[in-house]
């Protein structure tokens, strides 16, 4: 089975935030979840570090890849 893939390009906040946060609600399984702005990084790292979630993120040219066990 393949890890799913959140891909926030192109939105603007809040909804990468909240397309992160639908996915680890409903998810059982590591996921990844691609962003391509600064202030959504901070977000989303602020949510996940909130929620206890287990996340590690590295920049891949414009955009922040996260991986983000449930």
């Amino acid at each position: 089975m393949s890890k799913k893939t959140v891909d926030t390009s192109g939105f603007s906040c809040p909804q990468p935030l909240m397309m992160v946060k639908q996915a680890l609600e409903s998810e059982k399984e590591e996921f990844s979840a691609i962003i391509d702005t600064e202030v959504a990084r901070e977000n989303i790292t602020r949510f996940l570090t909130s929620q206890d979630a287990e996340f590690a993120v590295e920049k891949d040219g414009d955009r922040y890849i996260f991986q983000i066990k449930p």
